[in-house]
C-alpha cells in the first residue's frame, strides 16, 4: 500500500511548542518513520495483511518575509528539512495586511491602535491548506498513492476526504488529542501524536 505523507509544519509545530516543548526539539528525519510505522500497526488491527511502502512526506509551511525569523525558518526548511531523505517541503510567503477594526456601536472604523500608533494588521493568507487538498486530490488523480497520512487538525479537509474515501483511498488522520474531532472521525482510521511525543522528541545535546 503505498503510503504518502502531508503534513501541515504549523499546526503540528505549534502544538508541539505548546504541549511537548519541554522535551526539547522534534527529531524532523524520525517523524516519517514513527507516523508510517504507526499507519502499519492501525492497517493491521484492521485485518488488512499489505505491507506499508512508504514513498514521501509532503511538507506545508509559510512565512513572513518580513520577519527575521521566518526568514531564518524558511532557509532551514529548504536548504535542510528538504534534503532529508523522502521529504519535499513546500513554502509559502505570507504577509500581514492592515485591518482597521470596526465599532459596532458608533460605526467608525479605527486603522491605528490609540496607544502606539501602528496600524491593526492581520495576519495574510498562507494557502498552506489550499496547496494541501490540491496535492492530495491531484495525486489520487494521478493514482500516486493509496495511503494518505494527513498530519492536520482542520475540519475543511473534510468533504475532500469523503470524496477521497468513497473512491477507495485510505485517510488516516495524524492530530493532537482533543483536536480536529470532525476530520479525525471522517477519516479511515486516526493517530493520536500526543501518544507518539518521547518517539518523536530530538536527543538531548550533549
Amino acid at each position: 500500500m503505498r503510503t504518502r505523507i502531508f503534513l501541515d509544519f504549523w499546526n503540528f509545530q505549534l502544538n508541539w511548542n505548546k504541549r511537548f516543548g519541554t522535551l526539547g526539539k522534534v527529531d524532523w528525519p524520525k517523524v516519517s518513520h514513527v507516523l508510517i510505522r504507526e499507519s502499519q500497526r492501525v492497517i493491521s488491527s484492521a485485518g488488512i495483511t499489505t505491507a506499508v511502502l512508504y514513498e514521501e512526506t509532503r511538507v506545508y509551511a509559510s512565512y513572513n518575509p518580513e520577519e527575521a525569523k521566518d526568514r531564518k525558518l524558511k532557509g532551514w526548511l529548504k536548504s535542510w528539512l528538504n534534503r532529508q531523505p523522502g521529504y519535499v517541503v513546500f513554502v509559502r510567503e505570507r504577509k500581514a495586511r492592515q485591518k482597521p477594526v470596526h465599532c459596532r456601536s458608533c460605526g467608525e472604523d479605527t486603522h491605528n491602535c490609540p496607544h502606539c500608533g501602528k496600524p491593526f494588521v492581520r495576519a495574510g493568507e498562507k494557502g498552506v491548506d489550499t496547496a494541501m487538498c490540491t496535492d492530495l486530490l491531484s495525486l489520487a488523480w494521478e493514482n500516486a498513492y493509496d495511503v494518505a497520512i494527513l498530519v492536520s487538525s482542520d475540519a475543511d479537509f473534510v468533504p475532500a476526504i469523503q470524496r477521497l474515501q468513497e473512491k477507495k483511498f485510505k485517510i488516516i488522520n495524524a492530530a493532537w488529542d482533543k483536536a480536529g474531532f470532525d476530520l479525525a472521525q471522517t477519516c479511515w482510521a486516526s493517530i493520536t501524536l500526543d501518544s507518539l511525543a518521547t518517539q518523536l522528541a530530538a536527543p538531548p545535546t550533549p
